[in-house]
């Protein structure tokens, strides 16, 4: 099973409980979650959930680390298929698109990279900034570009460079690639609030990584020279409070524009994964228990289950 979606819908808890249910171990797909120093900003599991089931992708990087969502599927099959081959189960839980996409369709890695193109473009962004080689990448790729961080210059970059080597864009590359891989087999299910319901979970999170420490997490991660990193890896929360940290802005707007960023982002998640027809929604009101979304998502894997020859 997949527990998929927007940011503060609720996918942690419910797949803590889904996985304590079918004594499965949790895969996380979150990719700003992999890194370590990083657990308030990115909204990781707390101790406590990661002591009551075991957590895969959690934590197992450092922030300087190159990590592709390529290189993420492959490893998270393998490590699907080996719990699987065992008997056990694999609860996948994530909001990243791209990484669960590369685990559960496959994931194009592309040509070998071309350090001229590559050294090219970089000069280009710092020449004429990150938004102009977006609104390239847009005109080139817009499939592409509509599904990552417009501030994203790794993978613009790469998106670029692709494109010009191949003269293929990326997003078809991965379409054609897609078409002859086998799918993971996986009941995919999403929480679906309200809008407005969502936006406030989202301003509500915020505020409390806030109250949790999130500048002084942030702090942390540039005294221990991430700095540069924060900036490659461009996350929602770290960027606005480093702005903040930098002099650049007071904290309550940096506060404000962590919120405002973080309600995009969760529309463009909603984008991706409603157009998978695959996924099942799950409708979520207030008053609705943990325990309720439990029985509905597993009575979803259950009716799959009971299909099968």
């Amino acid at each position: 099973m997949a527990l998929v979606g927007p940011t503060a819908s609720g996918k942690t808890a419910l797949a803590v409980r889904v996985a304590e249910r079918l004594v499965a171990q949790i895969v996380s797909a979150d990719s700003m979650q992999f890194y370590r120093g990083m657990e308030i900003g990115t909204g990781a599991p707390t101790r406590e959930e990661l002591a009551r089931v075991k957590h895969h992708f959690v934590g197992f990087l450092e922030p300087a680390a190159d990590f592709s969502a390529g290189r993420f599927g492959k490893l998270a099959r393998r490590l699907i298929d080996d719990l699987n081959g065992r008997g056990e189960r694999a609860v996948v839980v994530g909001g990243s698109g791209l990484y669960i996409t590369a685990l559960i369709n496959g994931l194009f890695d592309g040509p070998p990279k071309e350090p001229a193109i590559r050294a090219r473009l970089k000069a280009e962004a710092h020449e004429s900034g990150v938004a102009a080689l977006y609104a390239r990448l847009e005109t080139e790729d817009p499939d592409y570009a509509d599904v990552i961080g417009a501030n994203d210059l790794r993978r613009i970059v790469r998106a670029l460079e692709v494109r010009e080597i191949t003269g293929t864009p990326l997003s078809v590359l991965h379409r054609r690639h897609q078409q002859n891989t086998q799918s993971l087999d996986a009941v995919q299910v999403a929480l679906e609030w309200p809008r407005d319901q969502l936006y406030a979970r989202i301003d509500a999170r915020v505020d409390h990584m806030i109250e949790q420490g999130l500048l002084e997490e942030v702090q942390r991660l540039i005294d221990y020279g991430h700095g540069p990193d924060i900036e490659r890896l461009r996350s929602l929360g770290y960027r606005e409070m480093a702005a903040h940290l930098r002099g650049e802005c007071t904290l309550a707007e940096a506060t404000e524009s962590m919120k405002r960023n973080t309600r995009r982002y969760a529309k463009r998640q909603l984008s991706w994964f409603r157009g998978d027809p695959r996924i099942h929604w799950l409708h979520v009101t207030p008053d609705r228990t943990i325990e309720e979304l439990t029985d509905e998502a597993l009575a979803l894997l259950e009716g799959r289950q009971s299909c099968e020859p």
